[in-house]
């Protein structure tokens, strides 16, 4: 009895996890009319809030799916890690925050990252097409107004963080699983 609820249990987070990493990929696609707009940031610390060290499933679920549409090439390979900064910002943020201090610091945190976004994105650039560092410098410099683009954007939608997290906290909660999930203070 207990190796079949087991079974479940993984056949059950393989599916949520699955179904996580392919809304981060929709919300993506479906917002590209919008450069430099989407979800992807927030939901990267969403999943994280709710299942920490497992939202990295979610995450590279998302990271190949995007690679499978778009060609796995030198643009996609950044993504092998930049998704993995935010993760590891946000597993480093207290569990257990009050509300209103929650808030301001996963919006700040999100908007962060996606101000950063080209700064991350550099190092690969520089690697694979030999960039001097005035060159990527130049390149930075070049795409800090995408860049600013993408942190108003952040800004706007990490304001669904601390919401949204709470919510997926409480489904998770509802399915007996409330020793796996961080609870949240109010």
């Amino acid at each position: 009895m207990k190796t079949k609820t087991i079974t479940l249990e993984k056949t059950r987070q393989m599916i949520v996890f699955s179904m996580l990493g392919t809304i981060m990929f929709v919300s993506k696609i479906v917002m590209e009319a919008l450069p430099n707009f989407h979800l992807v940031g927030a939901l990267v610390m969403i999943y994280t809030l709710v299942y920490r060290t497992r939202a990295l499933i979610p995450i590279y679920v998302y990271v190949f799916l995007t690679g499978l549409y778009g060609g796995f090439q030198v643009w996609w390979l950044p993504y092998l890690y930049i998704w993995t900064v935010l993760w590891g910002i946000t597993m480093l943020l207290p569990k257990r925050m009050p509300m209103k201090i929650a808030i301001p610091v996963y919006v700040a945190v999100c908007t962060f990252h996606g101000l950063c976004y080209g700064i991350l994105y550099a190092p690969a650039q520089a690697w694979f097409f030999g960039l001097s560092w005035k060159q990527t410098v130049a390149w930075i410099v070049a795409g800090f107004p995408f860049d600013v683009m993408h942190g108003i954007g952040n800004f706007i939608v990490g304001f669904l963080i601390y919401p949204l997290s709470t919510l997926l906290k409480k489904l998770e909660n509802r399915t007996g699983r409330s020793d796996k999930i961080v609870k949240t203070n109010k």
